[in-house]
């Protein structure tokens, strides 16, 4: 029930190989984390970052603390529930493999409930699928006031990076 489970999948890959860590962020937020694979690389490649990954799905994030165990990280990463995270924290960098299959109108909810909560000068980055809407999605984001731009295409999926104003 974890997507992707005991693998990486295309996008994800896509999007560790092309765009390299947030080495100046102190506090990042794993969006839709799964069993945790982008959160956990960041905090194996940036130590002084501290990560919240959030899921709706809870085995999702039992794997990802579990794994945040493994790698030595968990004083780093937390994995919770998108109601348990304190409302004032906000972000310097948002990482996602966003769910977009669970309808637009599901996922603008979702994005508009976490792209807000970027700090000052903060980036969101995504890697979203070509053919799974994409470029409609980097219009959108346009058009809610977050400047995006592609910053890699590979493998038909696009890097996406998204800043307030």
């Amino acid at each position: 029930g974890v997507f992707a489970r005991g693998r990486l999948d295309i996008g994800t890959g896509v999007l560790l190989r092309e765009v390299g860590p947030p080495t100046q962020a102190r506090h990042v937020l794993d969006l839709g984390c799964g069993y945790g694979v982008i959160g956990l690389a960041i905090a194996v490649a940036v130590p002084e970052a501290s990560i919240t990954a959030i899921d709706v799905n809870e085995r999702a994030l039992l794997l990802a603390n579990e794994n945040a165990e493994a790698l030595g990280v968990a004083d780093r990463f937390r994995a919770v529930a998108p109601d348990e995270v304190d409302p004032a924290l906000s972000f310097d960098a948002i990482w996602s493999n966003p769910p977009i299959r669970i309808g637009k109108e599901q996922l603008h909810e979702l994005l508009l409930r976490w792209l807000p909560r970027m700090a000052p000068g903060g980036t969101a980055t995504m890697v979203v699928g070509k053919n799974l809407g994409a470029d409609s999605l980097s219009r959108w984001l346009d058009e809610q006031g977050y400047s995006t731009a592609r910053l890699a295409s590979a493998k038909g999926f696009r890097v996406l990076e998204s800043k307030k104003g």
